[in-house]
Formats: C-alpha cells, sequence, structure tokens
C-alpha cells in the first residue's frame, strides 16, 4: 500500500534527520557544554537504533528512500549547529519542538497503520518511547522565556515542512 511506504519512507529520513541533529549539537556540547554530552549520546543512541529499524524495513520490503534524505541530513545537522551555538537551553527548545511534532504526527501513523499494516505499527510504536522522553526531557530542559519562543516555533515549522516534504518526494 502505497501510503504504508509513505509512512516508512518519512519515519527512515526523520531518523536521519535526528541522527543529524544530534551528531551537531553533540559536536558543541563536547565543547562547550560538557555536562549535556552523555544525555545528547543516549538521544543519538536512541535515534540511531530506530534509524536502523526503518532502514531495515525499507529493505525488506524493497521501499525506496524519500528522496528528500539528503535535505534532512543537511537541514538536521544546520538546526542542531544554530541551536547548539545559541546555547544548551536552545538545545533543549529544540527538542522539545522537534519531539512534540514527531510525536503529533506518529498518533496519526499509528491509528493509520493499526488498521493497514501491523508490521509497521510495531516499528513505529517501538520508537514513541523514546521520542516521548525525549520530548519531555527538552520540556522539563529547556527554559520557555519569551527570549526562545521564536526557536520553539521556528523548528516546528521546518519540522512541519520537512515532514510534508516527504510525503511528497
Amino acid at each position: 500500500m502505497k501510503e504504508v511506504e509513505r509512512v516508512l519512507r518519512v519515519d527512515h529520513a526523520g531518523e536521519y534527520g535526528a541522527i543529524n541533529i544530534y551528531t551537531a549539537q553533540l559536536l558543541i556540547a563536547r565543547l562547550f557544554y560538557k555536562d549535556i554530552a552523555a544525555k545528547l549520546e543516549e538521544m543519538l543512541a536512541h535515534e540511531k537504533v530506530h534509524f536502523r529499524t526503518f532502514n531495515n524495513l525499507l529493505i525488506s520490503r524493497s521501499i525506496r528512500s524519500c528522496y528528500a534524505i539528503y535535505f534532512w541530513a543537511v537541514g538536521g545537522f544546520t538546526l542542531g549547529l544554530f541551536t547548539a551555538l545559541i546555547g544548551r537551553n536552545a538545545i533543549w527548545v529544540c527538542t522539545n519542538s522537534i519531539e512534540s511534532t514527531v510525536l503529533h504526527h506518529l498518533e496519526w501513523q499509528l491509528g493509520f497503520l493499526q488498521e493497514h499494516d501491523s508490521e509497521a505499527h510495531a516499528a513505529v510504536l517501538s520508537i514513541k518511547g523514546d521520542e516521548k522522553s525525549h520530548q519531555e526531557f527538552g520540556q522539563n530542559n529547556g527554559k520557555n522565556s519569551f527570549a526562545y519562543k521564536p526557536i520553539f516555533y521556528v523548528v516546528r515549522l521546518a519540522t512541519e515542512f520537512a515532514i510534508w516534504l516527504s510525503t511528497k518526494l
């Protein structure tokens, strides 16, 4: 079913983007915010597992990856670098924003996949707990002061755009 393939491609690309976000943030954190590097390494490890989950599904089903996967990589790295250079708070605001957007998207996917593809449903469900944990950590550790609201909304819009673009490519 084409819609299931689209879901898997979007999630695969999104996890690749997340890997690049955390990679860039970790690069800066190791230089300037050593106290949060271990948490970023943990989150990066989760995203790598998620990516492998969707990559294996794409391979086993002979589904091509999203044409926008390199957009996710470059965009993710740029976003991660930009937020990390602003500061540790911006990293957590970014995490909260991305993961809250992703969780909303996953809820729709889970409802759809429950009716159409149990294996894909299980794959999406397997990542939800980590994504929720990341979102909660970002929310609890990022200050939501007025100065950081623009970062939250720009990141949310960028994430929504990347998801939308991936559904088209």
